[in-house]
Formats: C-alpha cells, structure tokens, sequence
C-alpha cells in the first residue's frame, strides 16, 4: 500500500514554509484572484515562483487553487494566470468549472485537480471528471467511508479527501447564503461567513418579533458546523486507497498549520509503521490550535452525519507566542521572533518540527541590542532567551 500525501494549506509564504519544515508532502495555495479566498494574504506571482522554487528545493510539490466559479469577464484574465501558473511550474491546478478546465487544457500542460466545490459524491460524477483530464478527485466532505472506498474501486483517478479543519454548510462550499444576504459572493472568494451568524425567526406580519430558533438563548447555530477530525480514523482512510490527505485552513495561523500538520505526519507515519494509535499528546496538540469542537462528519455513518452543529466559538487551549529563528549551542540561548506577549516567570513549550516537545520556565530575556527585558510586549519583537534544552529552528513557543 502507498503511503498518501499529507497535503497542507499556505495562506502565505510563512505558512507555505511551516506546512514543508513540520512535514508536509505537498501545500496548496490561492493567488491574488480566483482561489475563493479573497480576504486571505494570498500569493504575488513574484511570491509564487518563491514558493515554486522553495518547495521544489524540499523535493515536494504545489498545488494552485482555480476554484472559482468564472464569470464571462474573468476568462481574458483567467487565461493569463493560468499560462503563468504553468511557466511557474506549479504541480496542479484546483478548479471547480467546467469552463475553466477546459482553459486549463486548451492552453497549458497543468495537472487538473478536481476542487471539493464541485460536489463529487458519486463514482459516476468521479469518473466523468477524470474522463474529461483530471488527474485527480477531492471528493465533497459528505461522503462515508464505504463510499470513498467505492469511488476508488470504480474510478481510475486520484482521490482526494479532507481530513481535518473548518466545514463549510452547504455541499462542500458552494453556498449561496453570504451573496443574498450581502452581496459578497462565496463563489468569488469573498465570503462573509454568514453561516457562523446567530439567527432568529421573523413572522410575515410581526416583523417587529423575533422569535428564537436555536439550541440556546443566544439564537440559532443551526448553520454552524463543528470541525472535522479523522485523526482517529486515519488507518481507515489510508486503507480505502485515497491519494491524498488534506487539512482545511489556508486563513488559519502559523500555528495552527504547524500543528496539525506534525501530528497528521506522525499518525501517518505510524500507520506504516505498524504503530498506529491515537496517542494523548497529538490529541492535545490538536487542542491546543484554534478550533472549534470536534466531529467526524459524515465520515462513519450511513449518510447522515454524526451530531455536527455548534454553538461554540473557537477556542485553544494555548496561546502562539514565538517562533525559533536561531538557536547558539554554546550558550544554550533561542532567539524569538515573538507573536504573543510573553515575560519572565512565564511557563512555555516549544513544539518542534522534528524534535519532541517540551517545557520550561522562562528564567531571562534580553533585546535585539542585548539589554535585559522584563517582558516582549511588541509585535514581532526579537529577543533571546536562555533554554533547558537544544532547540530546533522554526519551533514555536507557546504559552502552557
């Protein structure tokens, strides 16, 4: 059996650069247009030959999201991106339109990736996408193992599957509520979220009267979903024969991918190694990144999901307060490059790419000019503090 890819968002380059160094085979990203991230940092396409040549250089591929849902006025430009995508020497492209893949054909020599936006819950729909060029199906999040494991044995392409990270509502993402109550189209990549809203019921002739809907005083979450989490399953999935194994979250922090993907690399890992179960220290890892609860979605039942609504915000169980950028053996001393307010006395961890996590209290600090400091109150502020134990580059240090 194959060992499936463990493929990772990178909102930006930082990212893209955190995805590959914590173990990640493969990274997708949006450009500055048609990737249905319009609010996210996105990539230049001077950033996107960076990210080419730097992924490349780990021997690991890029994928680029198309996935919009174009309008006439977006081919012209459509079609230049997509030459430079391929000049770039990108892996693949996501698409969700059947207009834009025949682009993607007509004009360059592109992998075709098949987005979860196109809904595919059926071998028949799997197969007519790899019939037209794709290489390679994400299947809608609404699907069960036993139909996965059917897709892959009717269908000669590629499959693809989410397995942890933010649901959309609607069927895989293409949902119509944020245009008809906003004006700002999901499917243009400018997404209000109006599906985390609280809602009530308004009767025709009492609109003065709001009637609630939900599960609690606050309103209704009914469009609310928890987060997907098939770590516990993961020999499962690996079993049913997909390709690809994805984690949602191109608009989630350094952090966030740091952490999922080093413990989706190590579950992998495991299964192949004849050593698969759940251990408590990646589930709290898991916990320890913004997230809200935990669901398996539709993964284990007969089509009907596990209960997936919620009335929670997310939450961690940590807060992200630095990022290793040097460590000196000889003084045993880190420099940081801070993301959160830390001082002395604080307790930390420091999550590392390779290496194991572990604790310490932080005894000293000194500033960019070598001055004692008390505290890193300031955003992105670099200071040095004295560690108990050698500590890889790129570790993060989080509060405990």
């Amino acid at each position: 059996m194959t060992k499936p890819e463990l493929l990772a968002p990178a909102g930006n380059f930082e990212k893209l650069q955190a995805a590959l160094i914590y173990g990640a085979d493969a990274v997708y990203f949006g450009g500055k247009n048609f990737s249905l991230r319009a609010y996210g940092d996105n990539f230049t396409r001077e950033e996107i030959l960076q990210a080419v040549d730097y992924t490349h250089a780990f021997g690991k591929k890029i994928y680029a999201a198309v996935n919009v849902f174009a309008h006439n006025a977006d081919i012209d430009t459509l079609a230049d991106y997509l030459t430079f995508l391929d000049g770039a020497g990108v892996d693949a492209v996501l698409v969700s339109d059947l207009g834009v893949l025949a682009l993607v054909k007509e004009l360059t020599n592109l992998k075709i990736h098949i987005s979860t936006q196109a809904n595919v819950t059926n071998w028949r729909a799997a197969k007519l996408f790899s019939d037209l060029g794709a290489s390679r199906i994400v299947l809608a999040r609404e699907l069960t193992c036993a139909e996965i494991a059917d897709i892959k044995r009717l269908c000669a392409a590629e499959l693809e599957i989410f397995i942890h990270g933010a649901m959309c509502i609607s069927y895989s993402g293409r949902c119509w509520l944020s245009k008809f109550l906003t004006g700002r189209d999901a499917n243009q990549g400018a997404c209000t979220h109006s599906c985390r809203w609280k809602y009530h019921l308004v009767e025709e002739t009492r609109p003065s009267e709001f009637f609630p809907v939900g599960e609690d005083e606050r309103g209704s979450y009914v469009m609310n979903s928890k987060d997907l989490c098939l770590l516990p399953y993961l020999d499962k999935i690996i079993q049913s024969g997909v390709t690809s194994l994805k984690i949602e979250g191109r608009m989630k922090s350094v952090n966030y991918v740091a952490g999922v993907v080093k413990v989706y690399r190590a579950a992998i890992d495991a299964c192949f190694d004849g050593d698969f179960a759940v251990r408590d220290e990646w589930l709290a890892e898991l916990d320890k990144v913004a997230h809200r609860p935990y669901t398996t979605g539709f993964f284990l039942s007969d089509g009907k999901p596990t209960e997936i609504h919620t009335a929670a915000k997310p939450s961690r169980s940590s807060d992200f307060l630095g990022i290793v950028r040097a460590f000196d053996g000889a003084t045993m001393t880190a420099t940081i490059e801070q993301r959160g307010k830390f001082e002395i006395g604080e307790r930390v961890d420091f999550l590392q790419p390779k290496g194991r996590t572990f604790s310490q209290t932080i005894a000293s600090m000194r500033d960019a000019d070598g001055l004692k400091i008390s505290a890193a109150p300031h955003a992105q502020q670099v200071v040095t503090i004295p560690v108990d134990e050698p500590v890889e580059v790129w570790s993060l240090m989080r509060d405990v």
